[in-house]
């Protein structure tokens, strides 16, 4: 069996200074680093740092304090060759593990965000555990860690929207050139109206669609974006100067009053949708990380729409 050792904060004094000790009593040695640039102002590995030990840039200290991220069941001894990547934890997602023989399943969500004080299979979250352990799979989650991250979510959907010029929304106060949301610019001024079909098309195809709320007519170049829902981040996106805010989630009241006072417009996608476009370019990073170390990994990223409405039908007497 490979004893493997993970120092956070592992390209600091402390990680270097001990680091060729542990390199001697591990089999592999992996330091995790935020490489800041206020300690690593040149970015460059550590000549401190035993050259035995791999150096993977990532900040743990993203995730918000309230959330839950990590291995969630699953031996991290055993060898991972093949991941599916989903946003849910749910039935349909396990069922597709299983079916295609995966390793390991990597969702954004957690399955149990609040806790728990039983995996009993008698209720879903607990089948899905069984199921999975049953069949050998591993479950793992990054949530408000990947929505933060360089390369994460956030940073998936401004691409998307075709953003330049990007920084956090709300930065993080441990690295401010990472964080919640994003906020940008489009190449040209276009309209709300032709903004909302470029998103539209941009995003995967789910039954609620886009909401659009604002003046259609109106030009707009400085968009802020945050996957999931965004509440929470209307009156930053405002303070940010943003024309429009892209979103989901977002309730009758928060937004009807927040639209009172005029900009940022917003468009309110799915929760799934918005997340989902980050779960290619973490395959991506993913499959690149294993080949850097000489071994093989495949990804799969699902296509399982996982927003729990099915479809969509207009109102009123007229809607024929």
């Amino acid at each position: 069996m490979t004893r493997t050792c993970l120092v956070t904060g592992g390209a600091g004094f402390i990680g270097c200074a001990i680091s060729r000790d542990l390199a001697d009593a591990f089999d592999r040695v992996v330091a995790l680093d935020n490489m800041h640039p206020q300690i690593h102002p040149s970015q460059a590995r550590p000549a401190e740092l035993d050259e035995r030990v791999e150096l993977r840039r990532l900040d743990v200290s993203l995730a918000e304090d309230w959330d839950s991220n990590g291995l969630i069941c699953g031996d991290p001894a055993e060898p991972v060759r093949t991941v599916l990547l989903a946003v849910d934890p749910l039935t349909a997602v396990v069922d597709e593990a299983i079916n295609t023989g995966v390793d390991m399943v990597i969702t954004h969500h957690p399955l149990y965000l609040r806790g728990t004080d039983h995996v009993a299979a008698t209720d879903p979250k607990g089948r899905c555990v069984h199921r999975l352990i049953r069949a050998g799979i591993a479950l793992a989650n990054a949530h408000t860690s990947l929505d933060a991250a360089h390369g994460g979510v956030a940073e998936a959907l401004a691409d998307r929207v075709g953003l330049t010029s990007t920084v956090p929304l709300e930065p993080d106060p441990t690295s401010p050139d990472q964080g919640i949301g994003r906020i940008g610019t489009l190449p040209q001024p276009v309209t709300l109206r032709q903004l909302a079909e470029d998103v539209a098309a941009a995003l995967p195809d789910s039954a609620p669609g886009l909401l659009v709320g604002g003046d259609l007519d109106a030009v707009v170049e400085r968009i802020a974006v945050s996957g999931g829902a965004g509440d929470s981040l209307l009156q930053r996106a405002r303070e940010a100067g943003a024309d429009v805010f892209l979103t989901a989630d977002l309730r009758h009241h928060p937004a009807s009053e927040h639209l009172e006072d005029g900009r940022p417009y917003l468009l309110c996608g799915t929760h799934w949708a918005t997340e989902w476009v980050g779960l290619e370019p973490l395959g991506r990073r993913l499959t690149e990380d294993a080949h850097s170390r000489g071994a093989s990994l495949a990804v799969q990223v699902s296509r399982i729409v996982t927003d729990p409405w099915a479809l969509r039908l207009p109102t009123g007497p007229d809607r024929a």
